[in-house]
C-alpha cells in the first residue's frame, strides 16, 4: 500500500526546493521494491567526505561499470558471457552460496557531491565522495541598501 505524502507545508517558506518533491516520490517508489543484492553501506568520514561500499564477491574490475550522469550514481555488473556461471566439466558446484547476478545499484547525489575515486579490494567495491560547496553556496552577510558596512572606529 502506497501512502501519499503533502509536502507543501515545506515549500511555503522555501524557494527552489521543487525538485525534493521528485526526489521523495522517487524514494517511496523504491522502497515498495528494494533489491537485497548486492548489500552495501553508505559512510560519512568527514565533514564532506563520505564512501560507499559494496559488497561484490567474485566480480573483478572487468566485469563491472560505474557511471554518473545527472546526479545518479549507477553501478551495475556487466553483461556476462552465457554459461560463465555454469558447471563446465573441470568445475561442478555441489553448492552454490556466493551469489554473482546481474545488478544495478543508483544512488541519487546531491548536485555538489563528486566521486573522487573507485576500488574494488577483496571483494568490496569502494566509492569515494567529496561535497564541494562553491562560494557562491558558502555563508556570506548581506548588505542593506548595497553599501558595504563601516566599521565604527572607539575615539
Amino acid at each position: 500500500m502506497r501512502s501519499t505524502y503533502d509536502f507543501s507545508p515545506l515549500f511555503r517558506t522555501s524557494v527552489g526546493f521543487d525538485r525534493f518533491d521528485q526526489l521523495f516520490d522517487s524514494a517511496l517508489r523504491a522502497s515498495e521494491q528494494v533489491p537485497s543484492y548486492p548489500p552495501y553501506n553508505i559512510e560519512r568520514l568527514g565533514e564532506n567526505d563520505y564512501q560507499i561500499s559494496i559488497a561484490l564477491a567474485g566480480f573483478t574490475e572487468n566485469e563491472l561499470e560505474i557511471m554518473l550522469e545527472k546526479g545518479v550514481l549507477t553501478v551495475k555488473s556487466k553483461d556476462q558471457p552465457q554459461g560463465e556461471q555454469a558447471n563446465t566439466p573441470d568445475r561442478q558446484f555441489l553448492h552454490r552460496g556466493i551469489a554473482k547476478r546481474a545488478f544495478e545499484r543508483r544512488f541519487q547525489l546531491d548536485d555538489n557531491v563528486k566521486v573522487t575515486g573507485a576500488d574494488l579490494v577483496n571483494g568490496l567495491l569502494v566509492i569515494d565522495l567529496v561535497r564541494e560547496v562553491p562560494e557562491s553556496q558558502k555563508p556570506r552577510e548581506i548588505t542593506i541598501g548595497g553599501q558595504p558596512k563601516l566599521q565604527q572606529s572607539a575615539a
